[in-house]
């Protein structure tokens, strides 16, 4: 009898070894994940400095800063929805600092038929948070730099249309505001995790697996109907 039921006893506690590890797997994410999100909180939730000389995305990705510079009048226009404000532009805008590097400014959005509006190229004094922005992926168009529209952010490549180095601010509010502009401030840490839901659905076939080869075992051991 023990040799009849041995493979799917095995095959059992094979299967919800493996559904169990990857479930256990999905747990530790899930703590690992809600680091990143407390500790990016905890910048977000910080008094704003002044703008490092030479941030970095490792060390200042999130962090809230002050920075005062005037806005040279380049912008790219990166098609954008889904917003609180609604469908239109993110004007990434070069922008020349007091200290002395140009940087990129996402100083908000314009709605679809103000692109051709004047920016403000004046002076200003901008709190917003440092960000290195991942929105491009295999599947988002190449811009259309004839029509100056742009279809994800990303950093590398504006600072080289641009001619700045390689460092962007959000803009949370500037002063004086550009009236085309509606600022698009980062206020929570905008980072998926499913961690909990994948590790819910691991466990749960863990147990569908157990009831089933319990549910062989008990078929295979049965006796039969003479």
């Amino acid at each position: 009898m023990l040799r009849k039921i041995l493979f799917p006893i095995l095959l059992g506690i094979a299967g919800c070894g493996v559904l169990i590890s990857l479930g256990t797997w999905q747990v530790q994410r899930l703590a690992w994940k809600e680091d990143i999100i407390g500790a990016i909180n905890a910048r977000l939730s910080a008094p704003p400095i002044p703008l490092p000389l030479s941030p970095t995305e490792d060390d200042d990705e999130y962090r809230r800063v002050t920075v005062s510079g005037t806005p040279l009048g380049q912008e790219l226009h990166v098609l954008t929805s889904g917003t609180q404000a609604g469908t239109g532009y993110r004007v990434i805008s070069r922008f020349a600092t007091d200290d002395g590097p140009v940087i990129l400014l996402d100083q908000g959005l314009i709605t679809l038929d103000a692109k051709e509006a004047a920016p403000l190229t004046r002076p200003m004094q901008v709190t917003g948070t440092l960000l290195w922005p991942d929105d491009q992926t295999a599947s988002t168009p190449s811009p259309d730099l004839g029509k100056n529209i742009w279809f994800a952010r990303h950093v590398e490549a504006m600072a080289d249309a641009l001619d700045t180095v390689p460092v962007m601010v959000v803009a949370t509010h500037t002063t004086p505001a550009d009236p085309r502009i509606t600022p698009l401030p980062i206020n929570t840490a905008d980072i998926k995790n499913d961690h909990l839901e994948y590790a819910i659905t691991w466990f749960s076939l863990a147990l569908v697996w157990a009831i089933m080869s319990l549910f062989l075992i008990f078929r295979m051991t049965r006796p039969k109907d003479v």
